[in-house]
């Protein structure tokens, strides 16, 4: 099977899996897996079945698996340490009480920059979960402001791969900082989107924070029972020292930089090696406050919280390698001109076709940003699109990153990560993450496109 009937097929599938998954609540794992392997039915050749459903799963474990389970360790140490209560305190201080969802949506944005949405929401997780035990304000509320602010900075502003990657297909090497700067820019609309929507949604969807009946008056009893907290330094560097480390290593790929210094940098700002980095500083601070005889305890717990996230995970990571095994991937891509004649939009609707097909926004962001060449090439789509100037190319990148945000549904890794760290069902998941990635998507192509007309 191949063109407009593969295309067919996996929107009947795709349709499958969410009515097994809310309707009938299969297990979101079966579901998946069952729907990738009849996908797979239908578009691979047996023979290649196996190996493609294997190089998924292992493929999402290799990529993304080490890396939540150590900012889940993280996170769990800074709980037990009361190290996310100092943390908590500090925002609340400089925010205010009345705005516990401002200040965790900046935090998620910033942090995003250098950090994937994926692990910055796991180190930011423990922060989000005593704001809510100290305000009371709705956990959903909290989760989706969360996931609003670290995904914004995801796919709109360097040097997140995705953009950065973008850019520079697109050609806009030494235009970096101009990518930079419309992406802050078209971040101030879809964060505010995604504030007003988190504050609707809280009062729809309930979680499981919100099923934690003690409310703020009990805050400072909790605070009481770790007797000293940590102060505020140790307590956020498991935190800043990873996000600086692979800020670093984002600066040196971008210089260009060689060297052994460069080299170590490099190596130091890998995530894994980053969020080891602060594993390691996060168990110092348990052993410091006399929790250390807790660390086995703690590391089983964490294991056996993750498991369940990374095979959900990993079996998302199964549809999207076979839905770029059947062909779609490359069907979409080599048919992409006949949309050519949609400007600005064009890219959007590419990459949201992209991103709601295989799950990954970086993936979605790259291969769009292939599709369309470079701003300065004769023969490319930029071209034909009339898109020849520095700044209409960063606009570009901003509006396949808008695509690339556009939805976020079963077979994206974020979205469970969001889902299941947030406390919340499957089927609330579509009523807030795959909702909310709609409107924040919606309001930044269209952001874009009244830049544009004014601006070229």
């Amino acid at each position: 099977m191949s063109g407009i009937p593969l295309i067919i097929a996996f929107i009947v599938m795709v349709a499958v899996m969410i009515l097994a998954i809310s309707k009938f609540r299969i297990h979101p794992f079966l579901s998946i897996m069952g729907v990738s392997l009849l996908l797979a039915l239908v578009s691979i050749p047996l023979s290649q079945i196996p190996g493609t459903i294997g190089a998924g799963f292992s493929g999402t474990f290799s990529s993304l698996g080490i890396v939540i389970i150590l900012g889940a360790m993280i996170g769990f140490f800074l709980e037990k340490t009361g190290a996310a209560l100092t943390m908590a305190d500090w925002v609340i201080r400089r925010v205010g009480d009345k705005h516990p969802e401002i200040a965790i949506l900046l935090m998620g944005w910033i942090v995003s920059i250098p950090v994937f949405c994926d692990s910055g929401y796991v180190i930011l997780n423990p922060i989000r979960k005593a704001i809510v035990k100290k305000t009371g304000v709705s956990g959903v509320t909290m989760a989706v402001a969360l996931s609003v602010g670290l995904y914004t900075s995801h796919v709109f502003i360097p040097p997140t791969p995705g953009p950065i990657a973008a850019a520079q297909s697109l050609g806009l090497e030494s235009h970096m900082l101009l990518v930079i700067g419309t992406g802050v820019l078209v971040s101030i609309p879809v964060l505010i989107a995604g504030y007003l929507f988190a504050k609707y949604i809280g009062t729809k969807v309930h979680s499981a924070d919100d099923d934690d009946v003690e409310a703020a008056k009990s805050y400072d009893e909790l605070k009481a029972e770790y007797g000293a907290l940590p102060g505020v330094g140790i307590s956020f560097a498991p935190i800043i020292v990873p996000i600086l480390l692979m800020a670093v290593k984002s600066i040196v790929d971008m210089a260009a930089m060689t060297g052994f210094l460069a080299q170590v940098l490099q190596f130091l700002g890998t995530p894994m090696i980053a969020l080891t980095v602060g594993l390691l500083i996060s168990v110092g601070t348990l052993f410091s406050a006399g929790k250390g005889k807790e660390f086995y305890s703690l590391a089983d717990e964490t294991l056996k919280t993750v498991g369940p996230i990374l095979f959900v995970t990993a079996a998302g990571g199964v549809l999207g390698k076979v839905i770029t095994d059947a062909g779609i991937v490359s069907y979409i891509s080599e048919n992409a001109t006949f949309l050519s004649n949609m400007g600005i939009f064009f890219p959007f609707l590419i990459a949201a076709i992209l991103k709601s097909a295989q799950g990954s926004s970086t993936v979605a962001i790259t291969t769009t940003a292939g599709i369309m060449g470079l701003y300065s090439a004769e023969g490319s789509l930029m071209a034909a699109l009339g898109l020849t100037t520095p700044f209409a190319a960063a606009m570009t990148v901003m509006a396949i990153g808008a695509g690339a945000m556009t939805v976020s549904h079963a077979n994206d890794s974020y979205f469970w990560v969001v889902t299941n760290f947030g406390g919340m069902k499957a089927e609330d998941g579509y009523k807030t993450q795959t909702l909310c990635t709609l409107v924040m998507g919606v309001v930044a192509i269209v952001f874009i496109w009244l830049v544009t007309l004014f601006v070229r």
